[in-house]
């Protein structure tokens, strides 16, 4: 009788094991169903000013040209309304609070909302791990790691505000990545400073000899070539999944020293390269790095106008002076569109450090990008907002950003980066790559 006491507990912890793999292998049937492959609601809204999801934008969708211009698939539409700092509480239900700050701020501010389409589409393969994921992966070191996870997204049916921003970490950016984009940090008069950049990047699964087990999410490196005076830096980070246990490391090379150098300070609120602390390290990309210093909420979704099918911003036959207005990126470029967004709230944990003591995430349910952060100072105050604007590049199913630009609501400065009007070629998407390419001894022959 005791023997058979003793064997309950271990038989009920196998059945409840074996019944939540049944219920996560139910729940992924809901990704060929109500649910797009990675993880959207299928199905448009109540009132159809958010259509269905059909599929997303097919290669071949517009013309691209030999310097990499996409030509705007979109170019016909007209506006469907435009808000200004008139009529802007009609729309503020659907404005982030860091829109409406900029409606106050600017009076010529405005936002164009055009139709919504979703556009978002990634390959076959990455669907299929979804699908994958969605049975096996699972948080780790109270969120900030991943457990049995290859690549891809990793919760496309998130339950958790980590698991949704874990996602935008892990979405699909073509495998590797290689880009010339250039960056400006605009004073209030609108003077700014060009600073051009080439780039390389390699996700996981597309470095052929990465042990598969290695706590690595991608290598990088980024290059300065313009202005003179920065011509040559290079900067490089290998990124662990789990930074708790493993550290982000990070070198750098400066011509004028001629040696590589350990830059440990890439990380959390260190200022970003010649942004002069316009933006911090991890506002890159919407988001990126350790999620450890904060406490994180899932608010829900929502129905939001937000940056997307950018194409009109990155149209090479406008220059930088077209885009980079006093103030403000120039409205005339900038296209919104109502769509779905996860909102996730981030608040600095007592005893830790950052600049930002909260802030609010705006995700896209589509390709999970962050489309949209409010940002917050130390005594709680709407501080910066920052909008990244989404593009599908069709021909290599990629949605990726056609620009990112952080506002500071008080000084009047913004940031911009990942613009690419004046570079003259395409960026390369999806090579494989290997562990070479990414090492210290490289660094320094790629500054000479």
């Amino acid at each position: 009788m005791n023997r058979t006491m003793k064997k309950l507990p271990l038989a009920i912890a196998l059945f409840a094991a074996c019944a939540l793999v049944q219920a996560k292998e139910s729940d992924a049937s809901k990704l060929d169903g109500p649910l797009t492959p990675i993880g959207a609601e299928r199905a448009g809204n109540a009132d159809g000013s958010i259509p269905a999801w059909d599929g997303g934008l097919k290669p071949g969708a517009a013309p691209i040209a030999a310097n990499g211009n996409y030509t705007d698939p979109f170019a016909s539409e007209k506006s469907l309304f435009t808000i200004g700092k008139d009529n802007m509480a009609q729309y503020k239900a659907m404005l982030t609070a860091g829109q409406q700050a900029m409606f106050a701020r600017y009076p010529d501010y405005r936002m164009n909302v055009y139709p919504t389409h979703r556009t978002a589409r990634i390959p076959q393969k990455y669907q299929d791990q979804a699908r994958e994921n969605a049975t096996k992966v699972k948080l780790t070191d109270g969120g900030n790691g991943l457990e049995n996870y290859a690549y891809g997204v990793p919760f496309p049916m998130p339950t958790e505000p980590l698991e949704v921003m874990w996602n935008h970490l892990g979405r699909y950016r073509g495998g590797s990545m290689h880009r010339e984009y250039a960056s400006a940090t605009v004073q209030e008069n609108g003077t700014y400073t060009l600073v051009t950049y080439d780039s390389l990047a390699a996700f996981r699964e597309n470095v052929k000899d990465l042990d598969p087990n290695s706590n690595v999410l991608f290598y990088t490196y980024t290059r300065t070539l313009s202005p003179s005076r920065y011509a040559g830096e290079v900067g490089m980070i290998h990124e662990p999944i789990n930074q708790i246990i493993e550290s982000r490391n990070a070198w750098q090379y400066i011509p004028g020293q001629r040696r590589v150098r350990r830059a440990p300070t890439i990380a959390y609120d260190s200022s970003a390269r010649y942004t002069f602390g316009q933006v911090v390290s991890d506002s890159l990309d919407g988001y990126n790095g350790a999620p450890d210093r904060y406490d994180w909420k899932l608010v829900g979704k929502q129905e939001m106008l937000v940056p997307y099918n950018s194409y009109k911003l990155m149209d090479k036959s406008f220059s930088y002076d077209d885009l980079l207005k006093a103030g403000h990126l120039n409205p005339d470029v900038t296209r919104y569109e109502k769509h779905r967004v996860w909102v996730v709230e981030a608040t600095l944990k007592a005893g830790q450090r950052h600049v930002y003591a909260k802030r609010r995430f705006y995700v896209d349910e589509d390709s999970w990008s962050i489309l949209a952060t409010d940002i917050y100072d130390s005594r709680g105050e709407l501080w910066r907002m920052q909008e990244c604007y989404l593009v599908q590049f069709h021909d290599v199913e990629v949605p990726f950003y056609a620009g990112e630009a952080t506002y500071d609501l008080i000084s009047g400065r913004y940031a911009v980066t990942n613009i690419t009007n004046g570079i003259p070629s395409k960026w390369e998407w999806g090579k494989q790559l290997s562990k070479a390419d990414f090492t210290p001894a490289q660094l320094k022959r790629l500054g000479k």
